[in-house]
């Protein structure tokens, strides 16, 4: 029953997205605005289970920085700096919940597995972090992708102009690696999407200047094949190389900080490879 309710939000979601609204197409709304949309339906909500408690110690040197952003304003990040100096970046987005102790976790594995790459986790929320669905749901419905694109850009700047940058997320960050990959420009290496939410409009998508991994489970019902088929049918059109790589798996699969909710260890673990794998390559 649940799955039949599923579908059916999911139907339901989907006419909601080509209905029109004050004369405007809604399938026009920006990707970030499309996937906060889904913080309405309860059964999107419910796939989250609250993020354990969890307290990171860096043994890295991880630190928060503050990031000037172009507009004069400040914004925050989580950086772990390589030994010795490197120009090789990556910028890491968090799910909806906030720049969390898992996110940084997960950071230091990346700046681990990489080697000599700086890693920045990006704080998009300027501070507020959830730790219920509830709260998690307010502040992704808050959140404005101006702001989000000023600390992209002080991100960008902290990497400097000689930086080859790479980005990562997942959820409502996943689309946030994409558009940090554009804002990025000829600086974009590499972007990988974990369940994310992609840009639509395929002149924007010609301006993006590095492949992409995408990653999404089967069993998402938000984002979900359609979504996905559309998205690797606008690449095509737009002439960039985008790899899909599906797991049997839901929405939230590769959150280890869910042990008991939608986290597929083998899953997540493959997918962490890839994405490692895919990193040093574009990264050389």
């Amino acid at each position: 029953m649940k799955r039949i309710s599923l579908l059916i939000t999911a139907f339901l979601y989907s006419g909601f997205l080509f209905a029109q609204t004050d004369g405007i197409a809604v399938c026009h709304t920006s990707s970030t605005r499309k996937f906060a949309q889904f913080t309405q339906y309860a059964d999107f909500n419910a796939e989250h289970e609250n993020p354990r408690e969890y307290e990171h110690v860096s043994a890295a040197g991880g630190q928060m920085v503050k990031l000037k952003c172009p507009d004069g304003s400040e914004a925050n990040g989580y950086l772990i700096k390589t030994a010795k100096a490197s120009n090789k970046w990556l910028l890491v987005f968090q799910e909806w919940w906030g720049l969390n102790d898992n996110v940084k976790r997960e950071s230091e594995d990346f700046y681990n597995a990489l080697g000599d790459v700086n890693v920045l986790a990006v704080d998009m929320y300027d501070g507020k972090v959830a730790a219920d669905r509830g709260t998690a749901g307010k502040y992704m419905g808050e959140f404005k992708q101006e702001r989000g694109d000023q600390i992209i850009k002080a991100s960008i700047a902290m990497a400097g102009p000689d930086a080859k940058i790479s980005t990562v997320g997942w959820c409502f960050g996943g689309g946030q690696s994409l558009l940090a990959s554009l804002l990025a420009g000829k600086q974009a290496v590499a972007c990988v999407m974990y369940y994310g939410m992609p840009v639509e409009d395929v002149n924007v998508l010609k301006t993006l200047n590095c492949d992409v991994l995408n990653i999404w489970g089967s069993q998402d019902q938000w984002i979900n094949k359609a979504v996905m088929d559309k998205f690797d049918a606008n690449m095509k059109v737009a002439g960039k190389n985008l790899t899909i790589k599906t797991y049997d798996a839901n929405h939230g699969f590769a959150n280890p900080s869910n042990p008991m909710g939608n986290f597929n260890e083998a899953a997540y673990k493959d997918a962490f490879k890839s994405t490692t794998d895919f990193l040093k390559e574009k990264l050389k």
